[in-house]
């Protein structure tokens, strides 16, 4: 059996039944519609990143994958303050996958090379807007600190809304869990990709 670091790589036609109910939410939803910024699948069809780990495990990857697929395109935040977010946890937990995924998904949305790199290095970028230097601040907090002071928390009720700020704690919880399992279960880069961290 080929693996996927340490869990199984099935090809779409080895997929059980509710495996393949769950491949085809991820290949076929809209994360596989418009532009594609990184690689979903390898050539036989096999989900890359996280996203192997959501069809070896349908029970609860059918809901994880929704719940990603809800914060990708179903919140109030902004595309850039969403990616501002992602690329934070990312950089703060040297996330490998979720930087090579969402690298690209930052610049489509207009964040600068220089703020991306900024954000990878845990200073300043410049060319933020003060919501998504919020997001970058609440983001880096919850990672070191696993919560906000009561300052910031006004601020974001202020700024994003109390809808918009559960989101945004959510959206972080979420991509902690893509990270977690990536690291437990050594799921490699696609072939070819360089580590950036």
């Amino acid at each position: 059996m080929i693996k996927h670091g340490d869990l199984p790589w099935l090809t779409p036609a080895e997929l059980a039944p509710d495996a393949t109910s769950v491949y085809n939410s991820i290949a076929g939803g809209p994360r596989a519609a418009g532009p594609q910024h990184f690689r979903l699948t390898d050539s036989n069809g096999r989900l890359e990143g996280p996203f192997n780990a959501m069809v070896v495990a349908p029970a609860i990857g059918g809901p994880l994958q929704e719940l990603g697929s809800a914060i990708r395109y179903r919140t109030l935040l902004t595309d850039r303050a969403r990616e501002v977010a992602i690329l934070t946890l990312a950089a703060e937990l040297a996330s490998d996958f979720e930087w090579y995924a969402h690298a690209p998904i930052a610049r489509a949305c207009g964040i600068s090379e220089t703020d991306i790199d900024s954000i990878r290095q845990g200073t300043e970028p410049q060319g933020l807007d003060t919501t998504e230097s919020l997001v970058l601040r609440v983001t880096r907090s919850l990672v070191r600190d696993r919560d906000v002071s009561p300052l910031l928390a006004e601020q974001c009720h202020t700024v994003l809304g109390s809808d918009g700020f559960v989101e945004l704690v959510v959206l972080v919880g979420y991509y902690q869990t893509l990270d977690l399992t990536l690291r437990v279960f050594h799921t490699p880069l696609p072939e070819g990709v360089k580590r950036p961290f």
